[in-house]
């Protein structure tokens, strides 16, 4: 049978719990229950004022009731690792109350902040390096193999017709490519102004002002017009992959699409990588175009440089070349653009927060492997003279 917790006859029934002072022990008498709470909390903050508590010693045999209230007290006069040896400094209390005070002591101890570690700000950085390091692996270990799959989804339904989905190719284009023409027109429009500005002010120094024109044009046909065609793209558009894929995972509609036999990448991420690369090379040539037209004009207004004379210099120093060497880093851009805009959105966890996130990450990620690619396709293009 379990002992009771209250005390032996012999003890006087229902005595207020106090704590009595005897030179450096603390005599626990009374009882110590939830109708004494107020008064023996105060007589512990009285204590604990003048010197730490479980710097006493407690005789716990004078103690006649006990509760969970009153067990909390005493592991505040004791400390929650005192009362969690009880049994070593207590064996003539009841067991029942031993076990009731030594569970709260373990269950307090054991909950207890972890102690501060000493800063080491040499190892944290590595250590965060290292961190930084493992995820960009594993992240880009995710996109190899992402990109492997879509591009065997693409194989197998290639030579099927019957499965190409042309209205959703449609679509994206639509909003991928139309909706995203004029702010690719006007701002290749000023950028191409502006590199007319810093062209001939630098030119005019050395009197070759005339070589304004070339400038625009070498800068437009093979390196500004793609670059910010994409980067236009992959805020634009890689962010709205990721939020639309990151909200239908989020609804369970990726899982509603795998339960009726449809593949999602087939359905969703193909036809969105198809369009990426249709519309990017269209925005490609758009934006050289602005660029060549911004500059013009300012070569019209500040240089007296006739439109005519423009383009004759365009027709006699610029070959063919750099307009198909800018041209074709647009597909490429545009399937990378797509496949991370895509693969964020698939890694949506279900939250509104994750949902952001992964937007943000595509972003930035798309942004950093154009401008990557990029500048890794022009020390290779001008390795090899082209």
């Amino acid at each position: 049978m379990h002992e009771p917790l209250t005390a032996p006859a012999t003890k006087a029934v229902n005595e207020p719990g106090r704590i009595d002072p005897q030179g450096e022990r603390l005599a626990i008498r009374g009882d110590w229950t939830l109708e004494h709470h107020a008064s023996l909390k105060r007589q512990v903050e009285r204590l604990a004022r003048g010197r730490e508590p479980s710097a006493w010693g407690i005789d716990l045999s004078p103690l006649a009731a006990l509760d969970t209230a009153g067990a909390v007290l005493l592991m505040e006069l004791t400390g929650a690792e005192r009362l969690a040896a009880i049994d070593d400094w207590a064996p003539e209390l009841p067991a029942t109350r031993r076990a009731l005070l030594r569970t709260l002591g373990q269950a307090m101890a054991d909950n207890r902040p972890p102690p501060v570690r000493p800063a080491r700000p040499l190892r944290d950085t590595l250590a965060r390096t290292g961190q930084l390091v493992e995820g960009l692996w594993q992240q880009q270990r995710q996109l190899l193999g992402f990109i492997g799959q879509v591009l065997a989804t693409l194989a197998v339904t290639a030579w099927r017709p019957g499965r190409w989905r042309l209205t959703s190719v449609v679509a994206q284009l639509h909003q991928t490519g139309l909706n995203a023409l004029p702010i690719v027109a006007l701002l290749t429009f000023l950028v191409g102004a502006v590199v007319a500005f810093l062209g001939a002010t630098v030119l005019s120094d050395f009197g070759a002002t005339i070589y304004t024109v070339d400038l625009v044009a070498f800068a437009f046909l093979r390196e500004f017009g793609v670059l910010l065609a994409a980067i236009l793209l992959a805020g634009r558009t890689a962010s709205a992959f990721t939020a639309q894929l990151g909200a239908m995972k989020a609804n369970e509609e990726l899982d509603a699409v795998r339960t009726l036999g449809l593949d999602p990448v087939e359905l969703l991420v193909l036809p969105r990588v198809l369009a990426m690369m249709l519309t990017l090379p269209i925005l490609t040539f758009v934006g050289m175009l602005s660029g060549i037209l911004g500059g013009a004009l300012v070569c019209l207004l500040a240089l007296d440089i006739s439109l005519t004379q423009f383009l004759a210099i365009l027709q006699r120093d610029i070959p063919l070349e750099h307009f198909l060497v800018g041209l074709s880093k647009a597909p490429l851009f545009a399937f990378l653009v797509a496949v991370i805009g895509c693969l964020e959105g698939f890694k949506v966890s279900g939250s509104a927060q994750s949902v952001g996130e992964h937007t943000t990450s595509s972003v930035v990620q798309s942004i950093f492997v154009v401008i990557l690619l990029d500048a890794v396709a022009a020390l290779f293009f001008m390795e090899m003279g082209w």
